[in-house]
């Protein structure tokens, strides 16, 4: 398992915007997304009808960038891993309950399990700077 260090975790846990990159048959897919650090893995929600979806089934192969860009400045984490897709369960119901409090626009627009996908990143490498 992938460690972050403490700087890395702070960076991670105070942003809750990144992008995602999915690919399938050689065609690579970018979308930003909202997500969730916790215990070194990050979490996002999904539709079953988005493309990120569709390639996640194809192939699990995903990265992920949660970055600052100031010139000069720029902060940035990026991980390369593999995704795990939660449509129902203890799992599912625990990042709901974590999404909902945290998120407005799940609270605007709730959903029930099988209704739409949590996918959890499990890195493999991982790079930063800017974090100091």
């Amino acid at each position: 398992m992938i460690k972050f260090t403490i700087k890395e975790s702070e960076f991670l846990k105070e942003n809750e915007g990144c992008r995602i990159a999915t690919c399938a048959n050689d065609v690579p897919h970018i979308a930003p997304v909202s997500y969730y650090f916790e215990d070194g893995f990050f979490y996002f929600a999904t539709d079953y009808d988005t493309k990120k979806y569709a390639n996640l089934k194809k192939n699990n192969k995903i990265a992920i960038t949660v970055d600052h860009y100031l010139p000069g400045k720029h902060k940035a984490v990026v991980v390369q891993g593999t995704a795990t897709l939660i449509d129902n369960g203890p799992q599912f119901k625990r990042l709901y309950e974590i999404f909902f409090k945290k998120f407005a626009w799940v609270r605007e627009n709730p959903w029930k399990e099988d209704e739409a996908p949590f996918v959890k990143i499990s890195p493999k490498t991982k790079t930063s700077w800017g974090l100091g």
